[in-house]
Protein backbone atom coordinates (compact mmCIF):
# COMPACT_ATOMS: atom_id res chain seq x y z
CA UNK A 1 0.00 0.00 0.00
CA UNK A 2 1.12 3.55 -0.71
CA UNK A 3 -0.47 6.92 0.06
CA UNK A 4 -0.55 9.63 -2.60
CA UNK A 5 -0.11 13.37 -2.37
CA UNK A 6 -3.89 13.74 -2.39
CA UNK A 7 -4.05 11.90 0.94
CA UNK A 8 -1.52 14.31 2.39
CA UNK A 9 -3.54 17.27 1.12
CA UNK A 10 -6.73 15.91 2.70
CA UNK A 11 -4.89 15.35 5.99
CA UNK A 12 -3.51 18.90 5.92
CA UNK A 13 -6.91 20.46 5.27
CA UNK A 14 -8.42 18.29 7.99
CA UNK A 15 -5.72 19.41 10.44
CA UNK A 16 -6.60 23.03 9.75
CA UNK A 17 -10.26 22.22 10.44
CA UNK A 18 -9.30 20.56 13.72
CA UNK A 19 -7.70 23.80 14.92
CA UNK A 20 -11.03 25.61 14.67
CA UNK A 21 -13.25 22.76 15.89
CA UNK A 22 -14.99 23.23 19.26
CA UNK A 23 -14.04 19.69 20.26
CA UNK A 24 -10.60 18.91 18.74
CA UNK A 25 -10.47 15.33 20.01
CA UNK A 26 -13.70 14.38 18.21
CA UNK A 27 -12.54 16.27 15.12
CA UNK A 28 -9.27 14.33 15.02
CA UNK A 29 -11.14 11.06 15.40
CA UNK A 30 -13.53 12.00 12.62
CA UNK A 31 -10.64 13.01 10.38
CA UNK A 32 -8.87 9.73 10.92
CA UNK A 33 -12.00 7.69 10.32
CA UNK A 34 -12.82 9.60 7.15
CA UNK A 35 -9.30 9.30 5.80
CA UNK A 36 -9.21 5.61 6.68
CA UNK A 37 -12.50 5.03 4.89
CA UNK A 38 -11.17 6.75 1.75
CA UNK A 39 -8.04 4.63 1.88
CA UNK A 40 -10.01 1.40 2.26
CA UNK A 41 -12.29 2.30 -0.66
CA UNK A 42 -9.30 3.05 -2.90
CA UNK A 43 -7.52 -0.17 -1.96
CA UNK A 44 -10.67 -2.24 -2.55
CA UNK A 45 -11.29 -0.88 -6.04
CA UNK A 46 -7.67 -0.41 -7.22
CA UNK A 47 -6.44 -2.92 -9.77
CA UNK A 48 -4.09 -5.62 -8.49
CA UNK A 49 -0.39 -5.28 -9.29
CA UNK A 50 0.83 -8.76 -8.38
CA UNK A 51 -1.05 -10.61 -11.17
CA UNK A 52 0.47 -8.34 -13.83
CA UNK A 53 2.66 -10.06 -16.42
CA UNK A 54 5.65 -8.47 -18.08
CA UNK A 55 7.70 -9.19 -21.16
CA UNK A 56 10.68 -7.25 -22.46
CA UNK A 57 11.95 -6.66 -25.97
CA UNK A 58 14.40 -4.48 -27.85
CA UNK A 59 18.13 -4.34 -28.47
CA UNK A 60 20.83 -5.92 -26.34
CA UNK A 61 23.73 -3.92 -27.79
CA UNK A 62 24.43 -0.19 -28.01
CA UNK A 63 27.55 1.87 -28.59
CA UNK A 64 28.62 4.33 -25.96
CA UNK A 65 27.23 7.77 -26.82
CA UNK A 66 24.16 6.35 -28.57
CA UNK A 67 20.66 5.55 -27.29
CA UNK A 68 18.65 2.34 -27.37
CA UNK A 69 14.96 1.65 -26.73
CA UNK A 70 13.89 -1.17 -24.41
CA UNK A 71 10.25 -2.23 -24.74
CA UNK A 72 8.11 -3.46 -21.87
CA UNK A 73 4.84 -5.27 -22.55
CA UNK A 74 2.45 -5.08 -19.57
CA UNK A 75 -0.44 -7.57 -19.55
CA UNK A 76 -3.32 -7.33 -17.09
CA UNK A 77 -5.00 -10.75 -16.68
CA UNK A 78 -7.42 -9.45 -14.02
CA UNK A 79 -10.84 -7.86 -14.45
CA UNK A 80 -10.12 -4.48 -12.84
CA UNK A 81 -8.38 -1.66 -14.63
CA UNK A 82 -4.82 -0.92 -13.48
CA UNK A 83 -4.27 2.82 -13.60
CA UNK A 84 -1.26 4.58 -12.14
CA UNK A 85 2.50 4.83 -12.67
CA UNK A 86 5.30 2.39 -13.45
CA UNK A 87 8.99 2.81 -12.76
CA UNK A 88 11.44 0.69 -14.75
CA UNK A 89 14.56 0.92 -12.58
CA UNK A 90 18.05 0.71 -14.16
CA UNK A 91 21.50 1.63 -12.84
CA UNK A 92 22.13 5.40 -13.05
CA UNK A 93 24.93 4.87 -15.59
CA UNK A 94 22.38 3.29 -17.96
CA UNK A 95 20.75 6.71 -18.36
CA UNK A 96 17.07 5.59 -18.35
CA UNK A 97 14.43 8.06 -19.53
CA UNK A 98 11.73 8.72 -18.49
CA UNK A 99 12.03 7.70 -14.87
CA UNK A 100 8.26 7.18 -14.44
CA UNK A 101 5.79 5.94 -17.04
CA UNK A 102 2.02 6.43 -16.99
CA UNK A 103 0.19 3.11 -16.90
CA UNK A 104 -3.42 2.45 -17.87
CA UNK A 105 -4.24 -1.20 -18.67
CA UNK A 106 -7.88 -2.36 -18.76
CA UNK A 107 -8.64 -5.89 -17.61
CA UNK A 108 -7.67 -8.58 -20.10
CA UNK A 109 -5.59 -6.17 -22.22
CA UNK A 110 -1.94 -5.27 -22.63
CA UNK A 111 0.05 -2.09 -23.18
CA UNK A 112 3.49 -1.35 -24.62
CA UNK A 113 5.83 1.02 -22.75
CA UNK A 114 9.26 2.20 -23.92
CA UNK A 115 12.28 3.23 -21.83
CA UNK A 116 15.15 4.94 -23.64
CA UNK A 117 18.65 4.17 -22.36
CA UNK A 118 21.56 6.53 -23.02
CA UNK A 119 24.47 4.87 -21.17
CA UNK A 120 27.39 6.90 -19.88
CA UNK A 121 29.75 3.95 -19.32
CA UNK A 122 30.84 0.78 -21.06
CA UNK A 123 29.91 -2.69 -19.90
CA UNK A 124 26.77 -4.67 -19.11
CA UNK A 125 23.77 -2.79 -17.77
CA UNK A 126 21.10 -4.96 -16.15
CA UNK A 127 17.52 -4.01 -15.33
CA UNK A 128 16.88 -3.84 -11.58
CA UNK A 129 13.15 -3.96 -10.76
CA UNK A 130 9.81 -2.82 -12.12
CA UNK A 131 7.66 -1.05 -9.54
CA UNK A 132 3.97 -0.52 -10.26
CA UNK A 133 1.68 1.79 -8.29
CA UNK A 134 -2.03 1.17 -9.03
CA UNK A 135 -4.26 4.07 -7.97
CA UNK A 136 -7.77 3.72 -6.59
CA UNK A 137 -10.74 5.66 -7.98
CA UNK A 138 -10.36 8.46 -5.40
CA UNK A 139 -6.61 8.83 -5.88
CA UNK A 140 -5.94 8.75 -2.12
CA UNK A 141 -4.18 5.40 -1.82
CA UNK A 142 -2.61 2.91 -4.20
CA UNK A 143 -1.53 -0.68 -4.33
CA UNK A 144 2.20 -1.06 -4.95
CA UNK A 145 4.34 -4.03 -5.89
CA UNK A 146 7.64 -4.86 -7.57
CA UNK A 147 8.55 -7.39 -10.24
CA UNK A 148 11.92 -8.55 -11.52
CA UNK A 149 12.02 -8.80 -15.31
CA UNK A 150 15.64 -9.45 -16.36
CA UNK A 151 17.17 -7.71 -19.36
CA UNK A 152 20.80 -6.86 -20.13
CA UNK A 153 22.13 -4.20 -22.47
CA UNK A 154 25.82 -4.38 -23.33
CA UNK A 155 27.39 -0.97 -23.91
CA UNK A 156 30.15 -1.29 -26.52
CA UNK A 157 33.19 0.94 -27.05
CA UNK A 158 32.26 3.79 -29.42
CA UNK A 159 35.08 3.19 -31.96
CA UNK A 160 35.53 6.91 -32.66
CA UNK A 161 38.74 6.30 -34.61
CA UNK A 162 36.64 4.69 -37.33
CA UNK A 163 36.78 8.05 -39.16
CA UNK A 164 40.46 7.34 -39.96
CA UNK A 165 39.73 3.95 -41.52
CA UNK A 166 39.06 5.09 -45.15
CA UNK A 167 42.40 6.89 -45.38
CA UNK A 168 44.29 3.94 -43.91
CA UNK A 169 42.54 1.50 -46.25
CA UNK A 170 43.56 3.68 -49.19
CA UNK A 171 47.19 3.37 -48.13
CA UNK A 172 46.74 -0.35 -47.69
CA UNK A 173 45.42 -0.69 -51.24
CA UNK A 174 48.49 1.13 -52.51
CA UNK A 175 50.69 -1.39 -50.75
CA UNK A 176 48.73 -4.26 -52.22
CA UNK A 177 49.05 -2.87 -55.75
CA UNK A 178 45.41 -2.02 -56.31
CA UNK A 179 46.45 1.58 -56.93
CA UNK A 180 49.21 2.46 -59.42
CA UNK A 181 51.74 2.98 -56.65
CA UNK A 182 54.80 0.76 -56.57
CA UNK A 183 56.32 -0.62 -53.38
CA UNK A 184 60.07 -0.24 -53.75
CA UNK A 185 62.59 -2.39 -52.06
CA UNK A 186 62.29 -5.80 -50.52
CA UNK A 187 58.77 -6.91 -49.75
CA UNK A 188 57.26 -10.03 -48.35
CA UNK A 189 55.50 -11.83 -51.22
CA UNK A 190 56.49 -11.90 -54.88
CA UNK A 191 53.92 -10.21 -57.09
CA UNK A 192 55.20 -9.72 -60.66
CA UNK A 193 58.10 -8.62 -62.89
CA UNK A 194 58.52 -5.23 -64.53
CA UNK A 195 61.21 -3.12 -66.15
CA UNK A 196 63.72 -1.34 -63.95
CA UNK A 197 63.25 2.40 -63.38
CA UNK A 198 65.58 4.84 -61.69
CA UNK A 199 65.16 4.67 -57.95
CA UNK A 200 64.32 0.98 -57.69
CA UNK A 201 66.20 -1.07 -55.13
CA UNK A 202 68.95 -2.98 -56.94
CA UNK A 203 68.35 -5.92 -54.61
CA UNK A 204 65.01 -6.42 -56.39
CA UNK A 205 66.68 -7.10 -59.76
CA UNK A 206 65.82 -10.54 -61.12
CA UNK A 207 69.10 -11.51 -62.87
CA UNK A 208 67.72 -14.64 -64.51
CA UNK A 209 64.83 -12.75 -66.09
CA UNK A 210 67.24 -9.95 -67.06
CA UNK A 211 69.51 -12.45 -68.81
CA UNK A 212 66.59 -13.65 -70.93
CA UNK A 213 65.64 -10.11 -71.97
CA UNK A 214 67.44 -7.04 -73.24
CA UNK A 215 66.19 -4.84 -70.36
CA UNK A 216 66.86 -4.97 -66.65
CA UNK A 217 63.90 -6.58 -64.85
CA UNK A 218 62.98 -6.19 -61.20
CA UNK A 219 60.60 -8.04 -58.95
CA UNK A 220 57.65 -6.21 -57.39
CA UNK A 221 56.41 -7.19 -54.00
CA UNK A 222 53.21 -6.98 -52.05
CA UNK A 223 52.62 -7.28 -48.33
CA UNK A 224 52.19 -10.82 -47.12
CA UNK A 225 48.71 -11.82 -46.08
CA UNK A 226 47.42 -14.20 -43.43
CA UNK A 227 49.81 -13.01 -40.77
CA UNK A 228 48.86 -12.95 -37.11
CA UNK A 229 48.47 -9.77 -35.06
CA UNK A 230 48.16 -10.24 -31.31
CA UNK A 231 46.84 -7.14 -29.51
CA UNK A 232 47.74 -7.12 -25.82
CA UNK A 233 45.87 -4.65 -23.61
CA UNK A 234 47.39 -3.68 -20.27
CA UNK A 235 44.54 -3.41 -17.74
CA UNK A 236 46.73 -2.61 -14.72
CA UNK A 237 46.52 0.45 -12.50
CA UNK A 238 48.23 2.81 -14.97
CA UNK A 239 45.41 2.22 -17.47
CA UNK A 240 42.90 3.83 -15.09
CA UNK A 241 44.46 7.30 -15.34
CA UNK A 242 42.36 9.88 -17.17
CA UNK A 243 44.00 11.83 -19.99
CA UNK A 244 42.92 14.00 -22.90
CA UNK A 245 39.38 15.27 -23.41
CA UNK A 246 36.33 13.03 -23.50
CA UNK A 247 34.84 13.05 -27.02
CA UNK A 248 31.53 11.66 -25.73
CA UNK A 249 29.03 14.36 -24.61
CA UNK A 250 27.92 14.26 -20.98
CA UNK A 251 24.71 12.35 -20.36
CA UNK A 252 22.61 14.24 -17.84
CA UNK A 253 21.15 12.33 -14.91
CA UNK A 254 17.56 12.32 -13.68
CA UNK A 255 17.64 15.99 -12.65
CA UNK A 256 20.33 17.24 -14.98
CA UNK A 257 22.97 15.72 -12.76
CA UNK A 258 26.15 14.92 -14.65
CA UNK A 259 28.02 13.59 -11.64
CA UNK A 260 29.76 10.30 -12.23
CA UNK A 261 30.53 7.25 -10.24
CA UNK A 262 34.02 6.00 -9.51
CA UNK A 263 36.32 5.46 -12.50
CA UNK A 264 36.83 1.85 -11.49
CA UNK A 265 33.20 1.11 -10.74
CA UNK A 266 31.42 -1.97 -11.94
CA UNK A 267 30.85 -2.54 -15.60
CA UNK A 268 33.51 -0.57 -17.39
CA UNK A 269 35.93 2.25 -16.94
CA UNK A 270 34.65 5.11 -19.07
CA UNK A 271 32.38 7.89 -17.92
CA UNK A 272 31.06 10.59 -20.18
CA UNK A 273 31.27 14.24 -19.32
CA UNK A 274 34.58 14.15 -17.47
CA UNK A 275 37.81 15.93 -18.30
CA UNK A 276 39.12 12.87 -20.08
CA UNK A 277 38.86 9.19 -20.86
CA UNK A 278 40.81 6.55 -18.96
CA UNK A 279 43.98 5.49 -20.77
CA UNK A 280 42.38 2.03 -21.10
CA UNK A 281 39.66 3.38 -23.38
CA UNK A 282 42.05 5.34 -25.59
CA UNK A 283 43.96 2.07 -26.00
CA UNK A 284 40.77 0.23 -26.89
CA UNK A 285 39.93 2.79 -29.55
CA UNK A 286 43.38 2.41 -31.10
CA UNK A 287 43.11 -1.38 -30.95
CA UNK A 288 39.80 -1.31 -32.83
CA UNK A 289 41.23 0.75 -35.68
CA UNK A 290 44.25 -1.53 -35.92
CA UNK A 291 42.04 -4.62 -35.88
CA UNK A 292 39.78 -3.25 -38.61
CA UNK A 293 42.80 -2.42 -40.78
CA UNK A 294 44.56 -5.73 -40.17
CA UNK A 295 41.50 -7.82 -41.02
CA UNK A 296 41.09 -5.88 -44.28
CA UNK A 297 44.75 -6.62 -44.99
CA UNK A 298 44.04 -10.34 -44.65
CA UNK A 299 45.74 -10.78 -41.28
CA UNK A 300 44.28 -12.69 -38.34
CA UNK A 301 43.70 -10.67 -35.18
CA UNK A 302 43.79 -12.11 -31.65
CA UNK A 303 43.28 -10.19 -28.43
CA UNK A 304 44.57 -10.55 -24.87
CA UNK A 305 43.73 -8.37 -21.85
CA UNK A 306 46.07 -8.83 -18.91
CA UNK A 307 47.25 -7.25 -15.66
CA UNK A 308 48.19 -9.87 -13.07
CA UNK A 309 46.05 -12.49 -14.78
CA UNK A 310 44.31 -12.96 -18.10
CA UNK A 311 41.14 -10.83 -18.08
CA UNK A 312 39.97 -11.57 -21.62
CA UNK A 313 41.10 -13.69 -24.55
CA UNK A 314 39.79 -13.78 -28.12
CA UNK A 315 41.16 -16.07 -30.80
CA UNK A 316 39.97 -17.93 -33.85
CA UNK A 317 37.35 -15.43 -35.00
CA UNK A 318 36.83 -15.24 -38.74
CA UNK A 319 37.87 -12.10 -40.58
CA UNK A 320 34.26 -11.08 -41.12
CA UNK A 321 33.35 -11.51 -37.44
CA UNK A 322 36.67 -10.45 -35.91
CA UNK A 323 35.82 -6.80 -35.28
CA UNK A 324 32.37 -7.46 -33.78
CA UNK A 325 33.83 -10.20 -31.58
CA UNK A 326 36.59 -7.87 -30.41
CA UNK A 327 34.14 -5.10 -29.52
CA UNK A 328 32.02 -7.54 -27.50
CA UNK A 329 35.04 -8.88 -25.62
CA UNK A 330 36.28 -5.38 -24.81
CA UNK A 331 32.96 -4.00 -23.55
CA UNK A 332 33.01 -5.33 -19.94
CA UNK A 333 36.76 -4.89 -19.37
CA UNK A 334 37.74 -2.39 -16.71
CA UNK A 335 40.99 -1.18 -15.25
CA UNK A 336 42.16 -3.11 -12.21
CA UNK A 337 43.89 -1.11 -9.48
CA UNK A 338 46.81 -3.53 -9.24
CA UNK A 339 50.35 -3.45 -10.57
CA UNK A 340 50.63 -5.28 -13.87
CA UNK A 341 52.75 -8.44 -13.89
CA UNK A 342 54.85 -8.18 -17.07
CA UNK A 343 56.46 -11.58 -16.62
CA UNK A 344 53.05 -13.24 -16.43
CA UNK A 345 51.91 -11.26 -19.47
CA UNK A 346 54.92 -12.35 -21.54
CA UNK A 347 54.38 -15.95 -20.48
CA UNK A 348 50.71 -15.72 -21.54
CA UNK A 349 51.71 -14.30 -24.93
CA UNK A 350 54.36 -16.97 -25.57
CA UNK A 351 51.96 -19.73 -24.56
CA UNK A 352 49.33 -18.52 -27.03
CA UNK A 353 51.51 -17.35 -29.92
CA UNK A 354 53.64 -20.27 -31.07
CA UNK A 355 54.46 -18.84 -34.50
CA UNK A 356 56.15 -15.51 -35.15
CA UNK A 357 53.64 -12.66 -35.19
CA UNK A 358 53.21 -8.97 -34.49
CA UNK A 359 52.60 -8.37 -30.78
CA UNK A 360 51.06 -4.94 -30.14
CA UNK A 361 51.28 -4.00 -26.47
CA UNK A 362 49.00 -1.10 -25.50
CA UNK A 363 50.24 0.20 -22.18
CA UNK A 364 51.68 3.28 -20.48
CA UNK A 365 55.29 4.39 -20.89
CA UNK A 366 55.76 4.78 -17.17
CA UNK A 367 59.55 4.67 -16.61
CA UNK A 368 59.41 3.22 -13.09
CA UNK A 369 56.87 0.51 -13.96
CA UNK A 370 58.64 -0.35 -17.23
CA UNK A 371 62.11 -0.68 -15.73
CA UNK A 372 60.90 -3.03 -13.01
CA UNK A 373 58.32 -4.88 -15.10
CA UNK A 374 58.59 -5.08 -18.89
CA UNK A 375 62.23 -4.30 -19.70
CA UNK A 376 63.74 -7.33 -17.90
CA UNK A 377 61.46 -9.77 -19.78
CA UNK A 378 61.25 -7.90 -23.09
CA UNK A 379 64.23 -9.67 -24.77
CA UNK A 380 62.47 -12.99 -24.32
CA UNK A 381 59.44 -11.66 -26.20
CA UNK A 382 61.31 -9.66 -28.85
CA UNK A 383 63.48 -12.63 -29.81
CA UNK A 384 60.45 -14.58 -31.01
CA UNK A 385 58.04 -11.90 -32.21
CA UNK A 386 57.89 -8.43 -33.72
CA UNK A 387 56.97 -6.22 -30.77
CA UNK A 388 55.21 -2.87 -31.06
CA UNK A 389 54.67 -0.86 -27.88
CA UNK A 390 52.02 1.87 -28.08
CA UNK A 391 51.05 4.36 -25.39
CA UNK A 392 48.92 7.47 -25.06
CA UNK A 393 50.83 10.49 -23.74
CA UNK A 394 49.10 12.96 -21.46
CA UNK A 395 48.71 16.24 -23.42
CA UNK A 396 48.74 18.21 -20.18
CA UNK A 397 52.44 17.46 -19.83
CA UNK A 398 53.16 19.37 -23.05
CA UNK A 399 50.98 22.23 -21.84
CA UNK A 400 52.85 22.36 -18.54
CA UNK A 401 56.21 22.28 -20.32
CA UNK A 402 55.25 25.44 -22.21
CA UNK A 403 54.20 27.28 -19.05
CA UNK A 404 56.01 30.46 -18.08
CA UNK A 405 55.24 33.70 -16.28
CA UNK A 406 55.19 32.71 -12.61
CA UNK A 407 57.53 30.74 -10.39
CA UNK A 408 54.91 28.01 -9.94
CA UNK A 409 54.46 27.58 -13.70
CA UNK A 410 58.22 27.48 -14.22
CA UNK A 411 58.55 24.70 -11.64
CA UNK A 412 55.71 22.84 -13.36
CA UNK A 413 57.48 23.27 -16.70
CA UNK A 414 60.71 21.87 -15.27
CA UNK A 415 58.89 18.83 -13.87
CA UNK A 416 57.15 18.28 -17.21
CA UNK A 417 60.44 18.48 -19.13
CA UNK A 418 62.00 15.99 -16.73
CA UNK A 419 59.10 13.58 -17.33
CA UNK A 420 59.37 14.01 -21.10
CA UNK A 421 63.10 13.31 -20.92
CA UNK A 422 62.55 10.10 -18.97
CA UNK A 423 59.91 9.05 -21.48
CA UNK A 424 62.30 9.70 -24.39
CA UNK A 425 65.07 7.68 -22.72
CA UNK A 426 62.64 4.82 -22.13
CA UNK A 427 61.59 4.93 -25.79
CA UNK A 428 65.24 4.73 -26.86
CA UNK A 429 65.82 1.71 -24.62
CA UNK A 430 62.79 -0.07 -26.07
CA UNK A 431 64.05 0.53 -29.59
CA UNK A 432 67.48 -0.81 -28.69
CA UNK A 433 65.69 -4.04 -27.76
CA UNK A 434 64.31 -4.15 -31.30
CA UNK A 435 60.82 -2.86 -30.48
CA UNK A 436 58.81 -0.35 -32.43
CA UNK A 437 57.36 2.42 -30.25
CA UNK A 438 54.34 4.64 -30.80
CA UNK A 439 54.09 7.47 -28.27
CA UNK A 440 51.32 9.88 -29.26
CA UNK A 441 48.63 12.05 -27.74
CA UNK A 442 45.29 10.34 -27.14
CA UNK A 443 43.65 11.79 -30.26
CA UNK A 444 46.61 10.78 -32.44
CA UNK A 445 47.29 7.35 -30.95
CA UNK A 446 44.93 5.34 -33.17
CA UNK A 447 46.08 6.79 -36.55
CA UNK A 448 49.74 6.70 -35.49
CA UNK A 449 49.45 3.02 -34.55
CA UNK A 450 47.78 2.26 -37.88
CA UNK A 451 50.53 4.11 -39.76
CA UNK A 452 53.22 2.12 -37.97
CA UNK A 453 51.45 -1.14 -38.86
CA UNK A 454 51.34 -0.10 -42.53
CA UNK A 455 55.01 0.89 -42.42
CA UNK A 456 55.94 -2.55 -41.06
CA UNK A 457 53.92 -4.09 -43.89
CA UNK A 458 55.73 -1.98 -46.48
CA UNK A 459 59.13 -2.86 -45.03
CA UNK A 460 58.33 -6.57 -45.20
CA UNK A 461 58.70 -7.07 -41.46
CA UNK A 462 55.36 -8.83 -41.11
Amino acid sequence: MALTGRAGLIAALGAIGVLFAPRPAYAVLGLLLSLGALIVIDLLFAGGVRPLRFRRGGEHLVRLGESVAVELIVENPGRRRVRGTLRDAWPPSAGPSPRHLRLDVPGGERRRLVTTLTPSRRGDREAVTITVRSLGPLGVAARQGSHHVPWTVRVLPPFLSRKHLPAKLSRLRELEGQHPALVRGQGTEFDSLREYVVGDDVRSIDWRATARRSDVVVRTWRPERDRRVLIVLDTGRTSAGRIGTSPIPAAAGPRGDTSLSRPNGPGGGMDAGTAGWPRLDWSMDAALLLAALATRAGDRVDFLAHDRAVRAWMSGASRTDSLSALVNVMAPIEAELVEADSASMVAAVLARAKRRCLVVLLTDLNPAAMEEGLLPVLPQLASRHVVLVAAAADPRVAEMAAGRGTAERVYDAAAAEHLRGERARLTARLRRHGCEVVDATPDDLAPALADTYLALKAQGRL
